[in-house]
């Protein structure tokens, strides 16, 4: 593929990361708004969103499929338009079952583009050979520091469903936009990608499936710790820190710069220090931040902690899914992603679950235990080579 193509292959998958990350993040900064219309417990709102996370995780495991029938930039536009038109769809329900059935919708969409364009993303990455897959993160990230920060200004004086369906209008001109450039680059070959055919084979060995999944259970400790600031970040900092809306908001609007942040240094980090040494230093930061954002009696504080858990949390699931990809191609990153949005199917119920046994703070320490187990997990594998 010549270069040109390349370029404007990139600046397409980069368009549609970031607008990922504002559909959803405009989403989770309206929970507490969307928890009070629905009138329930926190143990209800957890089952509520394991929605998103079960709509994702069973469209997860049938994109790989898809992704090498159709491409994996037709099945990105596709479920795009599709996130776009059901994020406006939770406001207008009423009782935590009918949440719950409108997120699968929205949970499904979210899962499919998130397998999509991570696939076209590792064959870019093998293409240019330059690991560049934080930056496709980061445009994530920064998609949801936009939508987090939109979503704090407005929480105040616009209602969720105004707030949620015009994100749906914003997000449906940029699928058209950048979904016509995507379309007319023609899906990354093998040889393209720097790989040979003859070497697919030995992709579906048993030691290459469990290194796939060993490299999924890292993303399924980093999803975990995303999901959870997504879903509670906001609502520990209103319950138990007294923040206003537009405070508490601000929480997750401070985790998504971090983390942009982090993932804009990605490559540099990675170009420098390895993969190994690069998820050793991020998982042990995150474990830190978490406690401290989870445990902190101030809000600066906890705002702070939340900070530094993104810087820390920034690479290590970019890096579990490339290196999935790069070991088994499309569906080396529905594996891994599957796992690794297990860890969103895991975090809303358990966390709400704790909460109610425990406490909300309790309960968000969690993330800081498995992002120790994912720095464990990333030394165990420093020897592996995905090529």
């Amino acid at each position: 593929m010549p270069g040109t193509d390349l370029v404007r292959l990139r600046l397409a998958l980069t368009a549609f990361f970031a607008l990922d990350g504002f559909v959803f993040a405009g989403w989770v900064v309206r929970i507490p708004a969307i928890k009070e219309q629905t009138g329930a417990s926190a143990s209800a709102l957890g089952l509520a969103l394991l929605g998103v996370s079960a709509g994702a995780v069973v469209t997860m495991t049938l994109t790989g499929r898809l992704c090498r029938r159709y491409g994996s930039h037709l099945v990105t536009v596709v479920c795009a338009v599709v996130l776009c038109l059901s994020v406006g769809l939770p406001p207008l329900t009423h009782s935590a079952a009918a949440l719950g059935a409108v997120l699968l919708l929205f949970g499904a969409a979210y899962g499919g583009i998130n397998v999509a364009f991570n696939s076209a993303a590792v064959d870019l990455v093998a293409a240019l050979r330059r690991p560049i897959m934080p930056s496709f993160h980061a445009a994530f990230s920064l998609g949801g520091m936009i939508g987090a920060g939109l979503g704090a200004l407005v929480a105040g004086s616009v209602s969720p469903t105004r707030h949620l369906w015009g994100l749906a209008v914003v997000g449906l001109l940029v699928t058209a936009v950048a979904g016509r450039a995507l379309m007319r680059c023609e899906p990354l070959t093998p040889a393209d990608a720097g790989r040979s055919e003859p070497s697919a084979p030995r992709r579906t060995d048993r030691r290459t499936r469990a290194l796939v999944i060993v490299f999924g259970l890292i993303a399924l400790c980093t999803a975990y710790g995303e999901g959870a600031l997504a879903d509670w970040g906001a609502l520990h900092l209103e319950e138990d820190l007294d923040a206003s809306p537009g405070a508490a908001a601000v929480g997750y609007s401070l985790f998504a710069l971090a983390m942009t942040a982090g993932r804009l240094s990605g490559t540099t980090l990675l170009e420098r220090l390895g993969r190994t040494r690069t998820v050793l230093a991020g998982g042990s930061t995150a474990a830190a931040g978490m406690l401290l954002g989870a445990l902190a009696p101030s809000l600066w504080a906890a705002l702070l902690g939340y900070a530094v858990t993104g810087l820390g949390l920034a690479n290590l699931f970019p890096v579990a899914i490339e290196r999935a990809g790069a070991l088994a191609g499309p569906s080396g990153v529905a594996t891994a992603s599957t796992l690794g949005y297990g860890g969103m199917l895991l975090g809303p119920p358990a966390i709400g679950f704790m909460a109610d046994w425990f406490s909300l703070p309790a309960a968000l320490t969690s993330v800081a235990v498995l992002a120790a187990v994912a720095t464990a997990i990333g030394f165990a594998t420093r020897r592996v080579n995905t090529g």
